[in-house]
């Protein structure tokens, strides 16, 4: 942190490494622009959303230490836009002696989900029951512990709905054991959460322990994939607060230090459950660049350079975002632009991917207002005329 500190109060650029270059990387590379800093991006590929912002581009494997040392040699600290890459190879990293944020062992903990379920189990946090399978006949096995319905799910790289499959009865197991690549790829079963909503909390942890956190919000989301995000959440005042200091509880468990996502249900007993956690900046956060003082992406550079952490305060009452989803694939050409500027109040956020794919995140809108439906109704009028794969 010296380093940082160093250039925060000198007249040197405070320069950020991310791994990653996708939209997360694009927002959080905006907030911290205008904080002064500079950003570097490692990726594998030409054509990404933030290439643009980038001060300094890096191609290569971000599972192989020695691409992500090429980025850090060249910046104070390196943060990440997803919790894919390999821990161990970030543990080489910090050996190094350069500085990774979140940690090698934050991301260990965390991107093989079945090791992040113990872990929050281990701190006594409340999360569906769950086991490790390595065969179909485990999962026979642990359905008599668990009922029908199951979730089977994979280990590692599963977002969006890629990776999981849900399972009625026994009639569904060879399927979804083919869908996963269950002969190749580690796989565990969950039992099935009954849940009357979906919510989610963004915290932001300073290098020194402080607490930043969101309000709670209800995330609606349709095969796997999140469509909806109101804020604030339709619940009770002691939902919001259990859910609140569950995922304050769940972010301190895993050392986490910058803005992570936690994801959670609301039981049909009225109890909280954690679904999963993302250390990162998140979907479900992406409102709070128009709804909060200051937002998730300014919070998190706020938090790994070590300074103050910014308000969290919500600027309205209420505020919706709605994410823009391809429906076919081809280019990645908004179409209908034109019409969507036209609704007062809506902000739009386009991630200017080349390509786009049945449900691919390409943007999103968000609207402010002084009740949720009223911000809802902004951000659909909007939201609606926007399309993705026509010809320009």
């Amino acid at each position: 942190m010296a380093q940082i500190a160093a250039n925060a109060n000198s007249s040197s650029i405070c320069k950020i490494g991310i791994i990653g270059g996708g939209q997360l990387a694009k927002m959080t590379a905006l907030s911290a622009m205008e904080l002064g800093c500079e950003v570097a991006i490692l990726e594998r590929a030409k054509e990404f959303p933030s290439s643009k912002l980038a001060a300094n581009i890096f191609y290569g494997d971000w599972d192989n230490p020695q691409e992500i040392l090429k980025l850090a040699r060249t910046v104070d600290i390196v943060s990440l836009e997803n919790e894919f890459v390999d821990a161990n190879s970030l543990k080489k990293v910090e050996q190094a002696g350069y500085t990774v944020l979140p940690s090698a062992k934050t991301i260990s903990l965390v991107q093989d989900k079945l090791i992040q379920k113990q872990t929050l189990a281990d701190a006594g946090i409340a999360v569906a029951a769950f086991a490790g399978v390595s065969s179909r006949e485990d999962i026979i096995s642990e359905s008599k512990r668990l009922g029908w319905p199951l979730v089977l799910k994979a280990r590692r790289n599963g977002y969006d709905g890629k990776g999981n499959a849900t399972l009625k009865s026994e009639q569904d197991i060879d399927n979804a054991w083919n869908k996963l690549d269950g002969e190749n790829r580690e796989l565990y079963v969950e039992g099935f959460c009954q849940f009357t909503m979906e919510l989610a909390v963004m915290v932001t942890r300073g290098r020194d322990g402080e607490i930043a956190t969101y309000p709670v919000v209800e995330s609606v989301q349709r095969d796997h994939i999140c469509h909806i995000v109101r804020a604030p959440a339709k619940i009770e005042d002691s939902l919001i607060n259990d859910a609140t200091d569950l995922a304050c509880k769940a972010v301190e468990s895993i050392d986490g230090i910058g803005t992570i996502g936690v994801e959670m249900f609301l039981t049909s007993d009225n109890h909280i459950i954690l679904n999963e956690m993302a250390p990162r900046v998140h979907n479900s956060g992406h409102y709070t660049i128009e709804a909060c003082e200051c937002s998730q992406f300014e919070n998190h550079v706020r938090a790994i350079l070590g300074w103050p952490l910014g308000s969290t305060n919500m600027v309205s009452p209420a505020a919706v975002m709605i994410n823009l989803l391809g429906e076919v694939q081809g280019n990645g050409y908004p179409a209908g632009i034109d019409d969507a500027l036209k609704v007062d109040g809506a902000h739009i956020h386009v991630y200017g991917k080349t390509t786009t794919n049945i449900g691919r995140k390409m943007g999103h809108v968000t609207a402010l207002g002084q009740s949720v439906d009223d911000a809802e109704h902004i951000a659909q009028c909007a939201a609606k005329s926007i399309r993705f794969g026509a010809q320009k």
